[in-house]
């Protein structure tokens, strides 16, 4: 795949959330999670604003809050009866869906090198949005989080086989330089991205940059928060589907409006797809976690552009949650 300066993307997302999804995401939180705590409420606390460790510590920009996000719809703790695509235990209760995110890759600028954050996204947030991680070997993101997520983000450099090429100079108009061919203009060489992942707590997922491994992590990383009463967030289990796509973001490096040239273009020579001969799981609507119908029922959700939000102009109502309502 070869990358270009303005923001290259590739990722998997839980299959609930649709590409082409428009009401706000039926499914609002970006992991799936099975279980039945305060993360599900609206921004991971009681109507009494319980707990405290959640409303102080969080987004600097946003009141030091720690969470913005309405809460988990389709819930482990939503009431017997709701809305809910299922499946049910055999104790009545529901298995907790969600829409979970991994990124392949987004493509990052720094001092006119090309680097890649290979990331995962999850809901709800740990406090201050510090995950446990035990490594130090692995250059992460210094980003980690805010009122609308929180990011596990290794970042590597792109591949160096280099060209030589010139760039912007504070000092010139132009200084000579070398940009890195597979990651913008048309040198013509490609890297190979990917992911590795195993479902569940004991899970793990292991990124790949330029077809080595760039750095992993363990479902352990993600378990429960004492701090802020949320449990594990388990690596995904949610059917997923692809999203390559490009765009323009200050935040994933300087936008060079005067230089840039359009069209631009990202080249995907493949993609492929492999499974554990063992532990094939292939379509849209598995048994141990069914979609098809739930997408069905609310179609024009995913399918109407002047659909933005899911109470205010789809006129649905969130699922009660037996943690604050009467089921």
């Amino acid at each position: 795949m070869s990358l270009c300066p303005e923001v290259a993307k590739f990722m998997a997302c839980g299959l609930l959330s649709g590409p082409w999804v428009t009401s706000d995401e039926p499914v609002s939180e970006p992991v799936w999670r099975d279980t039945c705590d305060v993360g599900t409420l609206p921004n991971q606390t009681f109507p009494d604003h319980t707990p405290h460790l959640a409303t102080v510590d969080g987004d600097k920009d946003h009141g030091y809050v720690l969470s913005y996000l309405q809460g988990q719809r389709l819930s482990a703790c939503t009431c017997p009866g709701e809305s809910h695509p299922g499946p049910i235990r055999s104790d009545g209760t529901f298995v907790g869906r969600a829409a979970p995110e991994i990124d392949v890759f987004e493509a990052i600028v720094n001092d006119h090198v090309g680097y890649v954050s290979q990331s995962g996204q999850w809901a709800p947030f740990n406090y201050k949005y510090v995950w446990k991680n035990t490594t130090e070997e692995t250059e992460f993101n210094t980003y980690i989080g805010g009122v609308f997520q929180q990011c596990s983000s290794g970042l590597s450099k792109t591949n160096q086989v280099c060209t030589l090429s010139f760039y912007p100079s504070s000092n010139s108009k132009y200084a000579m330089g070398f940009l890195q061919a597979c990651y913008e203009q048309d040198g013509g060489c490609f890297a190979v991205y990917g992911f590795e992942y195993r479902p569940g707590n004991d899970g793990y997922i292991l990124w790949t940059n330029d077809n080595e491994p760039a750095w992993k992590m363990y479902g352990a990383g993600m378990g429960p928060d004492d701090n802020v009463k949320i449990g594990q967030r388990p690596v995904p289990q949610e059917p997923m589907y692809m999203i390559i796509n490009l765009g323009i973001s200050p935040q994933f490096g300087g936008v060079d409006f005067e230089h840039l040239t359009f069209p631009a273009t990202m080249l995907v020579d493949w993609v492929r797809v492999y499974q554990h001969k063992d532990h094939h799981n292939i379509g849209c609507d598995p048994p141990d976690f069914p979609t098809r119908d739930y997408i069905n029922t609310y179609i024009e959700a995913y399918t109407n552009p002047n659909l933005t939000t899911w109470v205010d102009d789809y006129k649905q109502k969130v699922p009660k949650n037996r943690l604050v309502d009467q089921c």
